[in-house]
């Protein structure tokens, strides 16, 4: 026979489901209610720049910056202490991340904007659903080129300004001033104008020297209190770690065929499988190979 409980522990044990039910809506709440992380929330400017100072960072020790940094050493007959190393991590990674076509998927086409990254962020501010086939911003050459210059600066490199080698053409230009050796000036081409679909970092194709002088991009584009939606600071930030250890040749690759799928000359299928064809080739790049094997699952992700 069940033994009918006394009215007070009937109280009690009613009091404690009550409590317990509160204290599981409460958590129930907590976990449905969006946090300073939601994708409803943006993400300041200045923590984005915090964070790209931190992917460099973590990028120094990759094999194919370090590869690209004593090539370019190399090529301009420097010492490996005339030349900041985190300097030149950032200006790559941002390179390739800003460029046409480049891993934050920036495209370029005509807009006739003024000469700054404006537009840009603009596009930016309103991304919420970013994917890797569809461009996150359209932008003329000046404006990719005071996208570089501007983030360049904001993070920390210095002499970093716009260089037209024609009327109706603008790249970018980082001025070097290493020890010991003459001024150096890196052409940065933001987009393959003029160019052919191997032209990449340090391009010779464009003489620099042609304009008096480069003065440095200063001009702030957007307060660090404007915010970017949090998918797609989300998605930046992953591009970096899939590709920003890579070489460069592998890069411009990706880079061209990204390109092809934005201009509709390739399909996601034929892009994937080139990606994987061509991932073959490099036998002792571990990164590299990696490259493209993020590109071919990240096309074939997308329906």
């Amino acid at each position: 026979m069940h033994r009918i409980p006394a009215p007070d522990k009937v109280f009690a044990a009613v009091a404690v489901l009550i409590l317990v039910s509160g204290a599981f809506a409460n958590f129930a709440k907590a976990q449905t209610t969006e946090s300073p992380d939601s994708s409803t929330h943006g993400v300041p400017f200045s923590d984005f720049i915090s964070q790209i100072r931190a992917k460099a960072k973590s990028l120094e020790s990759s094999s194919g910056m370090r590869g690209e940094f004593v090539a370019f050493l190399t090529a301009h007959q420097l010492s490996q202490d005339s030349v900041r190393y985190s300097d030149f991590v950032v200006v790559r990674l941002l390179f390739e991340a800003t460029r046409d076509a480049g891993y934050w998927n920036v495209h370029w086409s005509v807009t006739d904007k003024p000469p700054n990254s404006d537009e840009v962020w603009r596009q930016w501010k309103s991304i919420t659903r970013p994917t890797y086939t569809q461009q996150t911003a359209t932008a003329e050459c000046d404006e990719l080129s005071a996208l570089f210059a501007f983030l360049a600066e904001r993070t920390g490199v210095k002499s970093v300004g716009l260089f037209w080698p024609y009327l109706n053409h603008t790249v970018a230009v980082w001025t070097l001033h290493p020890k010991n050796s003459q001024v150096i000036r890196v052409v940065i081409p933001t987009s393959q104008i003029f160019l052919s679909d191997t032209d990449t970092f340090d391009t010779k194709k464009f003489d620099p020297w042609r304009q008096k002088a480069i003065y440095e991009y200063t001009r702030r584009d957007v307060l660090d209190s404007f915010e970017i939606s949090k998918p797609l600071f989300d998605f930046f930030l992953r591009q970096v770690d899939k590709y920003g250890g890579a070489s460069a040749d592998a890069l411009q690759q990706i880079r061209n065929l990204r390109d092809a799928i934005f201009q509709k000359s390739l399909t996601r299928e034929q892009a994937a499988r080139e990606a994987l064809r061509r991932s073959a080739a490099y036998s002792t790049s571990a990164e590299d190979r990696a490259s493209f094997q993020y590109f071919a699952e990240d096309m074939r992700s997308e329906k």
